[in-house]
């Protein structure tokens, strides 16, 4: 193996949310090891969440690393959407003594791991088989919506960095126009986020109720999943049906807009956690539902996914691809 400071190891790897950062060491090429979750509250700031880890996994001279974090990453200074943490890229870099480090969006970093992801850790939800080589879309609920792609040029695979969670909700019957009509007594845009996503459902959950005049409990989104899912609650269970059917409706929209024939991935806090009741939801019949090209859709397959770190996947891509060399999954 080469020794030039291209190969240099371990190397630092990282998927910041606005609820928990994790981080692990690249000890060898696609070797990821020594992963550690922790709570992103715990510390001021990103840099000294990263010492923290290092100290205590004892790694030296960490020369570079790739940062997957939830927020839009437009140039050196970074800002999270859902947390506290702001910091300059650069002054990170130099403050942790990196020859090199990649900062990205979370999603497109997720976007990244897509190629890499073993199909054991895919569970296939409608659909044909996936194009090779066609561009893949990416979408997943969480604190927010995370949306993003993959695409391939002639060096290979370039994902995509955009805020598509924030593009304007369209209702697509009676209900979804009350709920979009609830939600802007509220706010000034309703975006697709405003429904899927953790207060999304919730929001989805409130209207539902109000639209029937019934008193509305404040029942978080795992008060909702949890009664849902438990069977003790069918007002519960309609509104995670109806947040699973403008899912499919959003992952259709998007998958038309990409071409997605290589496949749709579904990644996110929150339908991972469903199991079968998302296979059993509205969403694969709403992600379908498109008119003239229902049959385009209908061929597509979408995964949800199951594995536990992708983010660390793809931050590792991410980094290879950087420095010019070959991922090892």
């Amino acid at each position: 193996m080469s020794t030039g400071p291209h190969s240099l190891f371990p190397r630092l790897l990282a998927d910041v949310g606005g609820t928990n950062a994790r981080f692990a060491l690249e000890t060898a090429p696609g070797v990821i090891e020594e992963v550690d979750v922790r709570a992103s509250a715990q510390f001021p700031t990103l840099l000294a969440a990263a010492r923290d880890y290092l100290r205590q996994t004892g790694a030296k001279q960490v020369a570079h690393a790739a940062i997957g974090i939830a927020t839009a990453v437009t140039g050196d200074s970074v800002r999270m959407t859902n947390h506290s943490w702001a910091f300059s890229i650069a002054a990170l870099k130099r403050d942790l003594g990196l020859a090199s480090l990649v900062v990205l969006n979370d999603f497109t970093a997720l976007a990244w791991s897509l190629p890499h992801l073993p199909s054991t850790e895919l569970i296939q939800v409608g659909g044909g088989a996936p194009v090779s080589s066609y561009p893949m879309a990416l979408i997943g609920p969480g604190t927010g919506l995370g949306v993003s792609g993959l695409v391939y040029g002639a060096q290979g695979p370039i994902p995509l960095s955009g805020e598509g969670g924030h593009v304007g909700f369209a209702p697509e019957d009676e209900e979804e126009v009350e709920l979009w009509r609830f939600a802007r007594t509220r706010f000034e845009h309703v975006s697709t986020e405003r429904f899927l996503s953790g207060s999304g459902l919730g929001l989805i959950h409130e209207a539902r109720l109000a639209m029937r005049g019934l008193p509305d409990a404040g029942l978080s989104a795992a008060d909702i999943t949890r009664q849902a899912l438990g069977g003790q609650s069918p007002e519960c269970m309609a509104s995670l049906d109806r947040f699973c059917a403008i899912l499919g409706s959003a992952a259709g929209a998007l998958a038309l807009t990409l071409g997605a024939r290589g496949g749709v991935f579904i990644g996110g806090g929150i339908v991972p956690r469903l199991g079968e009741t998302f296979v059993r939801s509205p969403f694969r019949r709403r992600f379908e539902q498109a008119g003239r090209l229902s049959g385009f859709l209908a061929a597509m397959p979408t995964y949800v996914i199951h594995s536990q770190y992708p983010g660390l996947i793809g931050a590792q891509a991410a980094l290879a691809a950087h420095l010019r060399e070959p991922h090892h999954a």
